[in-house]
């Protein structure tokens, strides 16, 4: 097979048909403008010695359609078609059956980065002899972007702060907490007892009648415009309103509720004697120690996520060039399957989850739209670090991402080695994301960290430290691992 690969100049490509001229003006202004990436032609040359065994399979093929008398179906002989129905039907079924195959090859064999689906012209060999056709397709464009040195990302502030020790510290002094009835409005935080009852058009919906209810004001547990209404009651208040539904749309709740008192949460007294009997430390400055030690760790791997997360949204921001529709539609499919797939796994659809979720289909699009652009302009940016700054894959990585894979889809590395050089896409794109990945690597570790204040965030708070507990387990972990190994070997 001949492959010949021409890069196709942008003058060179046929123009989108004008329009007519009983088309509107108005849908000529919101009629959407397709944007195309850089475009190749593959001239590709394909023997008859070659090609003759794809009309062999093509008269296997056939032989499984149609019936001869004599012959079992799906052994027929060739020579036996070829008397009947002769060769012109097994030639296209050919060119139809092996052309996505020999430019499947065309594209692994030369390294084609495609984006989209070719345009397929065949110039010859539709009669007889050698075929030749031509594929023209969009590539992913090469792009060049400035700055990704200099980027400056915001992410939570890793350190707790005394205000969040101690926000930690009265949650668990709340579990102790007496109620204590007061004579006052009532403010967030406090109980009501109260007496309620939710009706739709005068019919009593169930759970949400009670005698004295015992309520948390600012919850949000039966509806935010219960919580608005009791703000400021006291005792003995009678208070009648109504609320949206929260499933149900254009449907109203009418609540009717008697406050019958308001009750303030006292804290218990924070002392040594109270950590020891109602916590796991024994005395107050543990205590803090410790949840210091637990929300910095929580913050930590918080932040981590975030730096990741908003380096790749700071690199998009700094490609301006135009993505083409191609890259944006794969990013969209991409994410939509997986989106099924993991809905799927919880035994929903999309539709059922949009609904649930209270997403309109067209709202959900333009979000999976943005997204899908913003992940392609990671791409590109990526792409275009890996080619400035010289990264490579060695073949030690590429060994350990294959490996990775070949786990994840339980075959051996052997099984899926072929299956990628023979069947898929060929070891480049595999490649490309792990000398992407190395990309964003870097440019996490070097990128300078602030918080939402503005404040510079040191590296060495980003670092995720175990509490002593589960260090220690850890460590107990890691020493009988290696007593077994040792115990292994001596055997």
């Amino acid at each position: 097979m001949k492959i010949t690969l021409t890069e196709l100049d942008p003058s060179e490509l046929e123009e989108a048909p004008a329009a007519t001229e009983e088309t509107s003006n108005e849908a000529e202004s919101t009629a959407p403008t397709r944007t195309y990436g850089p475009k190749i032609k593959l001239s590709i040359e394909v023997d008859e010695e070659t090609f003759e065994s794809a009309i062999d399979d093509a008269f296997k093929k056939i032989s499984k359609e149609i019936r001869v008398p004599g012959f079992r179906q799906g052994k027929v002989p060739r020579a036996v078609l070829e008397s009947r129905i002769g060769n012109g039907y097994a030639r296209a079924q050919a060119l139809e059956d092996a052309i996505p195959n020999y430019y499947a090859d065309a594209v692994r064999t030369e390294s084609v980065d495609v984006i989209a689906a070719p345009e397929l012209k065949i110039n010859g060999g539709e009669e007889s002899g050698p075929v030749s056709f031509e594929a023209t397709v969009e590539i992913r464009p090469v792009i060049e972007i400035e700055g990704y040195d200099k980027l400056e990302v915001t992410i939570p502030n890793p350190s707790p702060t005394d205000d969040e020790i101690q926000e930690q510290i009265d949650m668990q002094r709340g579990q102790s907490a007496e109620l204590v009835d007061v004579d006052r409005p009532v403010a967030t935080g406090d109980q009501v007892s109260i007496d309620i009852s939710g009706t739709v058009d005068g019919e009593a919906l169930p759970g949400l009648t009670a005698q004295d209810y015992l309520y948390e004001v600012g919850s949000e547990g039966i509806a935010k415009e219960v919580d608005v209404e009791l703000q400021n009651a006291t005792a003995g208040s009678e208070l009648s309103f109504s609320a949206a539904h929260p499933v149900q749309e254009n449907v109203s709740i009418d609540f009717e509720i008697t406050v019958h008192a308001v009750k303030e949460k006292v804290l218990p007294e924070l002392t040594d004697e109270w950590v020891d009997e109602n916590t796991e430390s024994e005395t107050v400055e543990e205590l803090r120690e410790q949840i210091k030690t637990r929300t910095k760790m929580m913050k930590s791997f918080q932040a981590n996520s975030a730096l990741r997360e908003n380096t790749a949204q700071a690199l998009a921001e700094l490609v301006t060039q135009t993505i083409p529709d191609s890259m944006v539609n794969g990013e969209m499919s991409d994410q939509i399957q997986q989106l099924a797939m993991r809905l799927q796994g919880q035994g929903m659809s999309i539709e059922s989850w949009l609904q649930m979720t209270g997403q309109d289909p067209e709202s959900f699009t333009v979000e999976l739209r943005e997204a899908a652009e913003r992940s392609a302009k990671v791409d590109l940016a990526l792409r275009a670090i890996v080619l400035k700054e010289t990264i490579e894959a060695s073949e030690e990585d590429l060994n350990e991402e294959l490996e990775r894979m070949a786990t994840q889809f339980e075959v051996t590395i052997e099984e899926l080695r072929h299956q990628i050089t023979d069947h898929g896409d060929g070891l480049g794109p595999v490649k490309a994301e792990l000398v992407k990945r190395k990309a964003l690597e870097k440019l996490v570790a070097e990128v300078k960290l602030i918080d939402e204040d503005g404040i510079a965030v040191s590296r060495e708070d980003l670092e995720l430290q175990l509490p002593e507990t589960d260090k220690d387990e850890a460590d107990k972990k890691q020493n009988l691992d290696a007593d077994n190994e040792s115990k292994e070997d001596a055997e």
